[in-house]
């Protein structure tokens, strides 16, 4: 009797990319809270949503990992690019909500420079995913997330030296500090996820 190894499951390249295109999403709506003209209970509630559909995208990649014999990389690479996204997410949401529940309105200068980078990354990662296929180009790829990283904390160094400069009232710089902490923390997942499919393309290579 011969032994049938069933092909490897390919679903997993549609899942990344659609996991990646809710970060799109969710930048794209962090970025409205600078817009003064957007209510931004109503951004709250749209990145509420755009979280809630990425957790549904990832459990989708958990449950097909633990039905799948053959994956197309290891297991636990996958497991790990698939938290790395949802982190993405999480951190965004996180400050989303931090604005709105504090009321914030007016933001230091350079935390639009800071959302436009984890715009940038977004965008990159969106881009990257399809090319898990071939494991092909992706080099600039994680050269650049990790360049983008590098300036975000020139960024995030530039807003805590200003937020205690003395421009801002205690309780404001406190809270300030939480939603430049969380924006921060979206840009090093950003990094996490680059290094972790440079991982994946060095074994598969």
């Amino acid at each position: 009797m011969r032994f049938r190894i069933r092909p490897v499951e390919t679903t997993f390249y549609d899942l990344f990319t659609e996991s990646a295109q809710h970060l799109v999403t969710g930048a794209d709506l962090l970025a409205q809270v600078l817009d003064m003209d957007v209510a931004n209970s109503d951004i709250a509630e749209r990145m509420r949503e755009a979280e809630h559909e990425a957790d549904e995208t990832t459990h989708r990649i958990i449950k097909r990992v633990n039905s799948t014999f053959v994956t197309p990389f290891d297991r636990e690479d996958i497991y790990a690019l698939a938290r790395g996204l949802d982190d993405v997410m999480d951190h965004m949401d996180e400050a989303v909500d931090s604005i709105v529940l504090y009321g914030i309105t007016d933001f230091p200068e350079a935390f639009a420079a800071q959302v436009a980078v984890v715009q940038r990354a977004a965008q990159l990662t969106a881009e990257a995913m399809p090319q898990l296929r071939t494991m092909r180009d992706l080099e600039e790829f994680w050269i650049e997330i990790n360049r983008l990283e590098n300036e975000g904390d020139r960024n995030h160094r530039r807003l805590l030296a200003h937020l205690f400069d003395g421009s801002y009232k205690a309780m404001a710089v406190l809270k300030l500090k939480d939603i430049v902490e969380s924006v921060e923390s979206a840009i090093d997942a950003f990094e996490t996820v680059a290094n972790t499919i440079e991982q994946i393309a060095v074994k598969e290579s």
